[in-house]
């Protein structure tokens, strides 16, 4: 979705909210958080405010009845029954269709109540200047840690990234060979029509690492390729210029131009990336990008695949050329290395080479 889109779909959450729900909206917005961050945010509150109702823990019947005085009254108790509620749904079924939480999952919740109880009891003012209230039951409740380990999940995703020249030669494929699949005049014609936009697409986002949120909220003026740079807003707000990788370039002027002409755009449509709409050209959305990515993907080599995944792909070539973790934080816009550890173990081959040799040394 656009941020119009997660716009309105918020603003509909908030309008079944407590006025204090309302009052974290408004003031995140000027931070800014994102319109998804926020939309990630307000579901969650709306997950939590339900399970309070129907677990008798607030007398209130509707989640807009939900007072301060509920949530400044919560025992560790309650938090861990939640965090309980939400690692024990049960499995998946025709009876229970809600399925299973991962570890992550239930932390981004715990993460999203943490960041509300936070700005209760710390970030808010009332008449007299002071926080809604101090206490902060949040602070005593520890995330789930991770069920998996970094070679787990780098295993689990190794077989999705474009290592080597993959990269290149998926970017060829889009550009010159996937119409060898297509079936109808139609088909083929919508195709053309898209190509070097989708080529464009592919090669920005495995030549920075950049969201694929980022690079539909990426306008025009934003990219600059003489500099081999593109200025993004990064979660939370903050906007960040991101080094272009110079191998990608040519992969993208096609695009620029082609613009104008094949989308209508004028001087006053913003957007990079375009679709063709009714009476003008609209930005592109995050979910017709992954519809794209997965259908390249999948004819390219029978892997459907994210473009989370052609980040996977940036970061890990980055850490295997530099061996530099901060420098692929920086790249990724994370403002630590904790998430980069992944990435060591996509590409390190060093403990498997150890292994092999063992035997030799025996013999």
């Amino acid at each position: 979705m656009d941020n119009a889109s997660y716009i309105r779909k918020n603003e509909a959450i908030i309008s079944k909210m407590p006025t204090f729900i309302r009052s974290y909206y408004l003031e995140k917005t000027t931070v800014p958080l994102s319109p998804a961050t926020l939309y990630q945010y307000l579901n969650e509150f709306q997950r939590f405010f339900t399970w309070l109702i129907d677990t008798n823990i607030t007398t209130a019947t509707t989640i807009t009845h939900i007072q301060l005085g509920d949530l400044e009254t919560l025992k560790k108790s309650d938090m861990e029954l939640y965090k309980a509620y939400l690692l024990n749904r049960g499995k998946q079924t025709a009876k229970n269709p809600r399925g299973t939480l991962s570890h992550r999952t239930v932390n981004r919740s715990l993460n999203a109540l943490s960041a509300l109880f936070r700005y209760l009891t710390e970030e808010s003012e009332n008449d007299d200047g002071e926080p809604y209230f101090y206490r902060n039951v949040m602070k005593k409740i520890a995330l789930v840690a991770d069920s998996e380990t970094y070679q787990t999940r780098a295993n689990n995703i190794k077989d999705q990234l474009m290592l080597g020249n993959a990269d290149v030669h998926y970017l060829d494929f889009i550009m010159n060979k996937y119409s060898d699949q297509l079936k109808g005049k139609r088909v083929v014609k919508m195709y053309e029509h898209n190509r070097e936009r989708d080529v464009a697409i592919n090669a920005l986002m495995l030549g920075t690492g950049i969201r694929v949120s980022e690079l539909a909220n990426a306008n025009l003026k934003d990219l600059n390729l003489k500099k081999a740079r593109i200025s993004v807003h990064r979660k939370g707000g903050k906007r960040d210029s991101v080094p272009i990788a110079d191998w990608v370039l040519p992969y993208i002027t096609p695009y620029l131009r082609i613009r104008t002409q094949r989308y209508l755009a004028t001087a006053a449509t913003p957007a990079l990336f375009l679709t063709k709409g009714a009476q003008a050209p609209r930005r592109i959305s995050t979910a017709t990008v992954e519809l794209l990515v997965a259908k390249y993907s999948q004819a390219f080599n029978h892997v459907r695949i994210t473009p989370h995944k052609l980040r996977h792909t940036l970061a890990s070539k980055l850490y295997l050329e530099t061996n530099n973790e901060h420098l692929v934080a920086t790249q990724l816009g994370q403002t630590s290395t904790k998430a980069t550890g992944l990435y060591t173990h996509i590409i390190d081959t060093k403990q498997k080479q150890a292994l092999d040799q063992l035997h030799t040394k025996t013999d």
